[in-house]
């Protein structure tokens, strides 16, 4: 091990016992998850029909959302969704107002017009009763409590990944999402495409006999470095901006633009590669492959070449499964060159890559299994058929959405594990019957 690895894993390990309060003690930093009494109260509970117009809020004025907030108003705009952005919450001025702006788009050159209110604090929108949805589009460190309010208050839920901060805080939320039987579409939206359901069908049909194992990698490079977005030289918390409010369930700090603008740098509110980057390819390739719990993960990486982080910019994973295969994903924001998107039979290997699905047999196997290319669909607009089917979902409850909770829960558990792998620098293991970190 060197210097500098060791120092990390140090570090690392008071920060996580500082932040986190153990591994499983996090949960209670949030609030314990106590919704308002009011939210049960003034909740909807409308059933939106096919013809209803369906009543959005967006709570986090970000970029994300900013692309989400877009999408939407270009598909109301064209009469392909009967739905509208009643209302946007953000603890900063400037992004609550640019985002007002860019909803009240959606009546541009109509005779029908309205009127975006603006939020400061989210649980105020979710008093609204006429509000049938809300997009949560926040850091990591808010989406639990907020998505447990949501809930409580009736709504149907647009869910950004990753569907929480950490592991516990995925089974609450899980817990209240199946109490409520709401409508929850986590915010990945490559499950949207249908490639990786058509492999998902071809495996089940044997074509490439046992799943030995899988690997996928998300990998990023940028001379500045991943995640360091602008700062606003303007932004004054008292002033423009709420920094309590930001800071929610997360350590109490002094005022630091750092955090604010580039929050996923920081343990406080992100996990990083873990968090923000493998859930995409998680979820797709458990589509394919079949959704598990783990049972054993185990993480490895550090900072190697961008400094101003807690953050790993090298980050690589390999999980274990009850029905006997490991997945391996490798990350990185300092290098581009990932893995192929494989799964491994034992009789043939599953190519995932561009816009086919290849299967080339293993040698040993070849007068048995045949060579096989199948192309599959691209989806030009993946994260407008994203919101189209959360939506179809909405107004036809017997659908399900393409990235549904018991997906993104048995995902963020993986990932989850995995950035407590990498910080106390050992092996995790799950029970996926009690739904427990063991050790």
């Amino acid at each position: 091990m060197t210097g500098e690895k060791g120092k990390r894993k140090e570090v690392s390990r008071r920060q996580f016992l500082k932040t986190a309060a153990g591994v499983l003690g996090v949960g209670a930093v949030a609030s314990g998850f106590k919704p308002s009494r009011a939210y049960a109260l003034a909740g909807s509970q409308r059933a939106v029909g096919a013809n209803d117009r369906i009543t959005i809020g967006i709570i986090g004025c970000g970029g994300m959302a900013h692309a989400h907030i877009g999408t939407l108003v270009r598909a109301i705009q064209k009469g392909e969704e009967n739905a509208e952005i009643v209302a946007v919450c953000d603890i900063y001025e400037p992004r609550k107002e640019s985002a007002r702006r860019l909803a009240e788009r959606q009546w541009e050159g109509k005779s029908e017009t309205g009127k975006v209110e603006v939020f400061h604090d989210y649980r105020k929108l979710l008093e609204r009763k006429d509000i049938d949805v809300v997009w949560i589009a926040t850091p990591e460190h808010w989406h639990a409590q907020m998505t447990i309010d949501a809930l409580e208050a009736g709504k149907d839920i647009y869910l950004e990944k990753p569907m929480t901060r950490y592991v516990d805080e995925a089974k609450k939320v899980y817990e209240v999402a199946m109490r409520t039987k709401r409508v929850i579409q986590v915010g990945s939206q490559w499950t949207s495409e249908p490639k990786w359901r058509q492999a998902a069908e071809l495996i089940q049909q044997g074509k490439i006999g046992k799943i030995v194992w899988s690997q996928a990698s998300y990998c990023r490079n940028s001379r500045e470095g991943e995640w360091n977005y602008g700062i606003d030289p303007n932004a004054k918390p008292g002033v423009n901006l709420d920094w309590d409010a930001f800071l929610g369930p997360a350590p109490k700090r002094p005022w630091d633009p750092e955090r604010f603008f580039r929050w996923r740098k920081f343990w406080d509110y992100s996990g990083g590669i873990a968090t923000d980057l493998f859930p995409h390819v998680l979820h797709t390739l458990f589509l394919a492959i079949g959704a598990e719990f783990p049972t054993r993960v185990v993480a490895t990486g550090g900072i190697f070449v961008h400094h101003d982080r807690e953050v790993p910019d090298t980050f690589h994973m390999m999980a274990e499964f009850p029905s006997g295969h490991v997945v391996v994903v490798v990350g990185s924001t300092a290098n581009e060159r990932g893995l192929e998107t494989i799964v491994h039979g034992h009789k043939a290997n599953m190519f995932l890559g561009g816009n086919e699905i290849v299967i080339q047999p293993e040698r040993v196997y070849a007068d048995e299994v045949e060579p096989l290319r199948v192309p599959t669909q691209p989806v030009p607009d993946v994260l407008r058929a994203h919101h189209r089917n959360f939506l179809e979902c909405v107004r036809d409850r017997t659908k399900t959405p393409n990235c549904p909770i018991d997906l993104a829960y048995k995902v963020m558990v993986t990932v989850g594990l995995a950035e407590l792998s990498y910080r106390e620098g050992k092996m995790k293991i799950f029970d996926p019957q009690k739904q427990e970190v063991v050790a």
